[in-house]
């Protein structure tokens, strides 16, 4: 039988799309500011740096399930920061990085040959996942686009990357009532829910009760240490909800060997024990965001969404590679929304992961398209 080698089953990575536009920014007198990706620049926290070291020299195998310290401390930062209840040391999970967790998702709950629903503006991993599965993807953003079809699997992102847009708690309800009429899996990726800029609207996990009344069957809720504790190098990440689907995902990854390493464990404990760090980097972020935003809109962009998260979602009303062209030219490089799927073909992504002299660039040469 012929082989079929896994990767023809998935779209071309969109990153190698950006080299030329790369480059062109990369050739700007004073360099290139680099908002294409969300990656952290900030330092990790010096106590989470030494929880990390204290933990190096122990050389049995970490557990996948994680050490009762670490599966305690999410329940409890969980409950703490978001308001979700009801959590036990069996309905956490540590994972290695969230993107791992989204790409295999749907294998290791053994959605195959289904229907795996995602965002029409969404984070790429979302339709990888499905589709290393050998599962059908539909995109939509409400449960009327979906017909008389049941899916297998759902995925949320509120706040979205790479809109920013967040999902109040009535859709959420409305999504977790409709699901649970007809046994689909919800997983709600809420790797940014704690960057909301709004009071208007503010960020809520699928498992507030106030979206799932307390119930979590059926529920998965994807988060991470990347972006909030500048993690993104430690790959720490955790799902919580559903204690059956927890342990079913336990299972499949302890065959697997999928298990985070004994002093990532370690440095998790120590960011999920502390706030005070996290509210820090916001801080930070806050600052960043306000300047960007003046500059897009002094420069005629308008930004759409963009309530919490990482990210501005901004538009010119132009095919989005003319506008990472001509942000290009300038020494600044963005990520295109047609990255997300076809309705981001107008719009750009700049990232807010820039340092503060490096944003402080990009707001004086924004002010050339003014």
């Amino acid at each position: 039988m012929a082989r079929t080698p896994l990767g023809s089953r998935l779209p071309d990575f969109p990153w190698d799309t950006l080299s030329a536009a790369k480059a062109r920014a990369a050739a700007h007198e004073d360099g290139i500011v680099d908002l294409s990706v969300g990656t952290p620049v900030d330092p990790v926290a010096p106590h989470i740096q030494l929880a990390l070291v204290e933990a190096a020299a122990e050389p049995g195998y970490p557990q996948t399930m994680g050490t009762p310290r670490l599966r305690a401390a999410i329940a409890s930062a969980l409950e703490r920061r978001y308001g979700m209840t009801g959590l036990t040391d069996k309905a956490v999970l540590p994972v290695i990085g969230t993107k791992e967790a989204i790409a295999w998702l749907p294998t290791l709950l053994g959605v195959r040959d289904g229907l795996v629903v995602i965002p029409e503006v969404a984070y790429p991993t979302y339709e990888v996942g499905a589709l290393l599965a050998d599962n059908r993807v539909l995109r939509a953003d409400s449960l009327l686009a979906l017909g008389p079809e049941t899916p297998d699997l759902i995925f949320l992102n509120s706040p979205s990357n790479p809109t920013g847009k967040v999902l109040g708690v009535d859709h959420l309800r409305k999504v977790v009532e409709w699901a649970r009429e007809r046994g689909v899996i919800v997983a709600s990726d809420e790797c940014y829910l704690g960057l909301g800029w709004d009071d208007a609207a503010e960020p809520v996990s699928i498992l507030d009760p106030r979206v799932c009344d307390g119930d979590h069957t059926g529920l998965l809720a994807i988060h991470s240490l990347s972006k909030t504790s500048n993690l993104a190098s430690y790959r720490a990440g955790y799902l919580a909800g559903d204690p059956a689907l927890i342990q079913e995902l336990l299972e499949v990854r302890k065959h697997a060997g999928l298990m985070v390493p004994g002093p990532i464990q370690a440095a998790m404990v120590a960011a999920l024990e502390s706030d005070e760090q996290e509210e820090a980097q916001k801080l930070v972020y806050a600052a960043r965001r306000a300047k960007l935003l003046r500059a897009l809109l002094e420069a005629g962009f308008t930004v759409d969404n963009s309530e919490a998260g990482l990210y501005l979602w901004a538009t010119r009303g132009e095919n989005c590679r003319v506008t990472v062209d001509a942000l290009a030219d300038l020494g600044i490089l963005v990520a295109p929304g047609d990255f997300y799927g076809p309705r981001g073909q107008q719009h750009i992504r700049m990232a807010l992961t820039g340092t503060d002299e490096r944003i402080d660039a990009a707001v004086t040469r924004l002010s050339a398209l003014a």
